[in-house]
Order: C-alpha cells, then sequence, then structure tokens
C-alpha cells in the first residue's frame, strides 16, 4: 500500500499531464512533496520532536527552491540562505504556535514555513489520539489552524463533508450546509459553483462573510488526492477573487 506521500506525488504526475496550465507548479510540488516525505520519515525515527529538529531541513528546501522554484521563491532562498539558525526557528514557532499569521507574512517566506512544518505536524497529528473526528469545530482540532479545503466523502446516496487542516492534515466532519469560517447557516447565502473543467471540485462560498472553500467530491472522482487536486485547480481561485471572494486559508503556494 502506498504512502500518503507516495500517492501525491503519483497524482500530482497525472494531473500535470492533463493539466499544461498547472504542469510547472505540479513538478516543482512533486519534487517538494519528495523532500517533505523524507522529512517525515526522519522525524519518525527521531527520539525529540522540538521545532528545532526543522532548522537543518532548511538547507535542502533552499538548495530545491534555487534550482527549481519561481524567481520569487529563488529571491526568498537567496535572504533565508543569510539567516541565522535562531531566526529560521524563530519563523516555523511563529507559525506553529500562531503567533503570525502565514498571510501576514510575504507568501514566499510562508511558504518555506509551511513547507517544512507540514511533515512535522502531519506526524505529530498521526500520532495524536483521543481527538473527536466528528468536532464540528472551524479550526483543527489537533493544531487549531484553519481548513484547507473541504472533501466530500461517499455515505449513503449523498456525500459527508469533512474538512481538512492546511497544516497537520487532520481531517474531521463538518455540517455541509455551514459556512466554515463564520458560521451562517442559511442555504441561500452558501452558493456552490462547479466549473465544467473540474467537475468533482466545488468552490463553496458565503455571501455573509465573501469567503470560499474549495471541496473535493470524492463521490464523483475516487482517484483525486485532495491536497493535490486542490493545488491543481487554480483557474477555480482566480474565478471566485475575480468575484470578490477570499480563500478561508491561502494553500501552500499562497494561492
Amino acid at each position: 500500500m502506498k504512502s500518503s506521500w507516495d500517492l501525491r506525488i503519483t497524482r500530482a504526475g497525472e494531473l500535470l499531464k492533463k493539466q499544461p496550465a498547472v504542469a510547472e507548479l505540479l513538478k516543482f510540488y512533486q519534487q517538494l512533496a519528495r523532500l517533505q516525505q523524507s522529512i517525515h520519515t526522519s522525524l519518525n525515527s527521531a527520539p525529540e520532536h522540538e521545532i528545532s529538529v526543522l532548522v537543518p531541513h532548511f538547507a535542502a528546501l533552499i538548495a530545491l527552491v534555487k534550482q527549481d522554484g519561481t524567481p520569487i521563491l529563488k529571491q526568498a532562498a537567496e535572504a533565508l540562505e543569510n539567516e541565522s539558525p535562531e531566526s529560521r526557528r524563530e519563523l516555523l514557532e511563529g507559525i506553529w504556535q500562531h503567533e503570525v499569521d502565514s498571510r501576514e507574512l510575504a507568501p514566499e517566506y510562508a511558504f518555506f514555513a509551511r513547507a517544512l512544518l507540514q511533515p512535522y505536524a502531519e506526524l505529530l497529528s498521526e500520532k495524536a489520539t483521543g481527538l473527536d473526528a466528528d468536532s464540528g469545530q472551524m479550526k483543527c482540532p489537533f493544531c487549531g489552524s484553519q481548513p484547507q479545503f473541504a472533501v466530500l466523502r461517499p455515505e449513503g446516496d449523498g456525500g459527508k463533508r469533512s474538512l481538512v487542516c492546511s497544516l497537520c492534515a487532520r481531517e474531521w466532519l463538518f455540517r455541509r450546509l455551514v459556512c466554515p469560517n463564520c458560521g451562517e447557516e442559511d442555504k441561500e447565502k452558501l452558493p456552490v459553483w462547479i466549473a465544467d473543467d473540474f467537475k468533482y471540485v466545488r468552490v463553496e462560498a458565503c455571501e455573509t462573510c465573501h469567503t470560499y472553500i474549495k471541496s473535493i467530491d470524492l463521490t464523483k472522482d475516487g482517484n483525486a488526492v485532495p491536497v493535490v487536486d486542490e493545488l491543481a485547480t487554480v483557474p477555480l481561485d482566480l474565478w471566485a477573487e475575480e468575484h470578490h471572494y477570499q480563500k478561508l486559508a491561502p494553500n501552500l503556494f499562497g494561492i
């Protein structure tokens, strides 16, 4: 059975062939996911899981970005290369402890912190027990981060909705007709849009707070790997932005 990281890498390879407009982004994501997988594996065998264990991994991430990243990410990589280990640790801790909102950082710097924190947070979340998957909370019951996207999984004749954390990837059940940002419950204020090019991905918006979240409908495409398919459907984000909706939580690439 493939690991979740292998599934992500494979899915990115499938989608980049089908969606040339985001092929370069998905190629870069494949390389990044391989690095994240190696970090996850090394942390799993580490005796301690303090944030400081991530600092040495900055070098590999900076090298990857300098080779394959966008011009903006490459500039950030060069700046971070000259930062002290203490400054790098503070960047990681600021986001992990919610002292810094990653949306307040320049997206290119938030990228480095979140790229390293994701495998760390996922590992800790996997080891955590006693958390209620049916909590109905608007934020992650494990790490307190906002949801990145929703997932619809088959249940009876329809689908049940879960939210997926933007940092640790923990999934928890959440009612379908509720805005995960403000709690709006009036279905007339919760429009849903589906594009012909991505019939299994829903844009679920809220007219009260003007936010949106994408929902990956596994009842329509059981082969989707939600974290990858969310990244690959950039045109939906551009459409939502043009219609004056703000994404509940930007993805790893700040989109």
